[in-house]
């Protein structure tokens, strides 16, 4: 079957929230702490690649504004 325009399939990128990608990056940290001595050396390096990115982002986004009460 042929995905259609919007579907998520179209391997457009998740647009996340720097909030969202703060939670992303704590379980990511988390995951990475548990893994075991002999986990795959290709799945550590995975993990490792994402967190140096997600903190790149993080660092690069400005910073949020504080909301109005």
């Amino acid at each position: 079957m042929r995905a259609f325009a919007g579907q998520h399939s179209d391997r457009v990128t998740i647009k996340r929230t720097p909030e969202q990608k703060q939670q992303q990056l704590r379980q990511l940290k988390e995951q990475l702490a548990a893994l075991k001595s002999h986990a795959a050396e290709s799945l550590r390096t995975s993990l490792v690649k994402r967190i140096a990115e997600l903190e790149k982002e993080l660092a690069s986004a400005p910073a949020p504004k504080p909301k109005r009460t």
